[in-house]
């Protein structure tokens, strides 16, 4: 698959350079969508008035080749063409003076063609204006409202400006806070029911999941007048996967957020509000994402740069940077390629019948086709400079399963020893947490102190083992725990308090101290015994069980990073945090999603879920976890 010049936005461990375009301005400085690139932002230029015509989806992906070469030269400049200005259009009620204090950033400023009008309160000047402006869908007249994130002395109006456009959705695309920097008053209560002007708002639900979180809130009109009794439930879906710099690092979680989000939006609500912090930049890239999917289902092309020079008519500097321009394509070749994988538990078993169908095009049956893609997504060995060191080399167990630079798990150097920060081991992403799992291969001999220093150091409670120290006559993970008693790595003691047989695997609970602090530490190994030499498990209930004691034990030690490990920390290791992440969301939803939940680790890590057997053991142990149940409902 593509990915481009822009295409891989490192995470909070790892930062690009920094480039600095015409931003939103506040207080006379450059704020909200500065953003980092890989390469700087060509400076803006007045419209060329040359057209970009659309492109149809089955060029989409040799198209985005062709144009990120040269760093993206095609790009840049089919950005560059947009229109910055339109200067016909006038926003004089934003730059009324008693509406100034209103708007976040002095230069993003709705226009009064397209503005959102709030009815006005008798007696008080410029009670009708919000910073927020209409914007149309793909063929949907006023599908939108663009807003700026609310300020403290805009809650009232966001609220007021909620009911009485009857929204039933809103959208939000960045974070309270970001550097340091306040891009968005907190509108809502935490917990119970707070008043906004004339707007009671209480909480409903909270949802929290890896990518974003979902609020339901009960939304009633107090004082007196028409409605006030009437009482709506409002969602608020809140994308936080967003980096303070950047895009998304995969547009596999914005996907799922915008699809969440269209098929939980009722047909008779109001305009879905959007918000960022200036309402121009995520707000737009996301309300672009949204119709070109639209204009894929209906025209199967798309039209970015005609769409987004549109509504910048509507609202300026609508998708505000060359990366987020990009980003959109992005999303749309994920789309293109992919297309929606999700599917409801009760759909699983037809679905896996069409998998057993052999196509007469290619000769494979459409579950080796289907893993086949996976195996397409790039291994970018650029981005695993650490390890490749020559002093990092000798503790890798595998030379092609070495961790992205991006999340790799990084442990405190030593006093005057370079290099001392690394260990072949990856941050990876769980269904409702963010860096939910340790993923790394089996200590080496040499490797071992390294391994209980980052247990330590990471504060992790629970270990899952899932290898033997040799198979086939081959030394598959060094034993770097006592047998009886204790044993010392460097400053780290493990002692080892019990171990029992519990089904398919062996639990051993072990006291860890450090030497440094005079801390200890109670954590459990569990060590899956139910994986034979060649192949996989015969079924899945070995799996399903340690799985859910895996779980029960996080939730008693407060939800620390999991260290999970076979031999090389892909094949197996990538299959249990697959089933973990998959099972955890069946449970929650009833939906699975097992392609893109394994393509999402192997961006993670190189060769998460090694083998087709493998791959179609997960679907195999879902089938059977579904299958354990006599209806959906026991899953709730």
């Amino acid at each position: 698959m593509f990915s481009g010049c822009c295409g891989n936005r490192f995470r909070k461990r790892k930062q690009a350079s920094l480039s600095l375009e015409v931003g939103a301005l506040q207080n006379g400085r450059v704020a909200e969508e500065s953003e980092f690139t890989s390469t700087p932002l060509l400076a803006r230029v007045p419209s060329t008035g040359r057209q970009f015509p659309p492109v149809p989806i089955g060029r989409l992906e040799e198209d985005l080749i062709r144009r990120s070469a040269d760093e993206c030269k095609l790009f840049r400049d089919e950005f560059n063409g947009l229109p910055s200005e339109h200067p016909q259009l006038m926003c004089e009620a934003a730059s009324q003076e008693e509406n100034k204090d209103k708007n976040r950033y002095i230069n993003i400023l709705p226009y009064d063609q397209s503005r959102v009008q709030l009815s006005p309160i008798e007696s008080v000047p410029g009670s009708d204006y919000i910073n927020a402006s209409y914007i149309n869908g793909y063929r949907e007249k006023n599908k939108f409202i663009a807003a700026q994130g609310p300020k403290e002395e805009t809650i009232n109006d966001f609220w007021r400006m909620i009911w009485e456009q009857n929204t039933s959705t809103i959208v939000m695309v960045t974070n309270l806070q970001e550097r340091k920097e306040t891009k968005c008053s907190q509108y809502w209560p935490d917990k119970g029911c707070w008043t906004y002007g004339s707007v009671r708002v209480s909480v409903e639900d909270i949802t929290v999941l890896v990518d974003y979180t979902i609020r339901k809130f009960c939304v009633q009109l107090v004082g007196e007048g028409p409605g006030k009794h009437q009482a709506r439930l409002v969602t608020q879906f809140h994308f936080t996967s967003w980096p303070d710099f950047g895009v998304p690092f995969t547009p596999i979680g914005m996907l799922k957020f915008l699809k969440k989000v269209k098929t939980s939006n009722p047909s008779y609500s109001g305009p879905i509000v959007v918000h960022c912090s200036a309402g121009v930049g995520r707000t737009g890239t996301f309300i672009v994402i949204d119709a070109m999917l639209d204009m894929i289902q209906a025209e199967q092309r798309v039209d970015v740069f005609g769409f987004v020079s549109r509504i910048r008519a509507q609202r300026c500097q609508m998708v505000q940077t060359d990366i987020q321009y990009v980003f959109i394509y992005q999303a749309l070749l994920e789309f293109q390629l992919y297309g929606d994988t999700e599917l409801e538990v009760t759909s699983l078993e037809s679905h896996l019948q069409r998998l057993s169908l052999r196509s007469p095009d290619t000769g494979l049956i459409g579950l080796e086709e289907e893993f086949r893609k996976l195996t397409s997504v790039k291994i970018q060995n650029d981005r695993m400079r650490a390890g490749n060191l020559p002093a990092n080399m000798k503790k890798n167990r595998v030379l092609q399963i070495i961790p992205y630079d991006f999340n790799r798990v990084i442990i405190p150097m030593k006093r005057g020893e370079e290099n001392t920060d690394y260990i072949n081991a990856s941050f990876i992403d769980g269904y409702r947490q963010k860096d939910a799992y340790i993923v790394t291969q089996g200590p080496l001999p040499h490797t071992a102190e390294d391994f209980w220093r980052m247990v330590w150091e990471w504060k992790c409670f629970s270990i899952v083992m899932l290898t033997e120290l040799q198979e086939r006559g081959q030394e598959k993970c060094f034993q770097y725990w006592p047998s009886n008693d204790s044993i010392t790595f460097g400053d780290i003691s493990i002692e080892i308090k019990s171990e029992k047989l519990i089904g398919s695997y062996t639990a051993r609970e072990f006291v860890i101290s450090s030497g440094k602090d005079n801390k200890s530490r109670q954590i459990r190994q569990f060590h899956f015994q139910g994986w034979p030499e060649v192949g996989i498990p015969d079924d899945g209930k070995g799996m399903i069980s340690l799985i859910a004691d895996v779980q029960r034990q996080q939730q008693q030690s407060g939800n620390q990073p999991i260290v999970i490990h076979c031999s090389a920390g892909a094949g197996r290791t990538g299959t249990f945090c697959a089933l973990s992440t998959v099972l955890e969301r069946v449970k929650a939803e009833g939906i699975l999603d097992v392609f893109q939940t394994i393509k999402s680790l192997r961006m993670q890590r190189p060769h998460m879920v090694q083998t087709l057997e493998q791959y179609e053991f997960c679907y195999k142990v879902v089938q059977e976890y579904i299958d354990t149940f006599s209806d959906y409902a026991n899953f709730k």
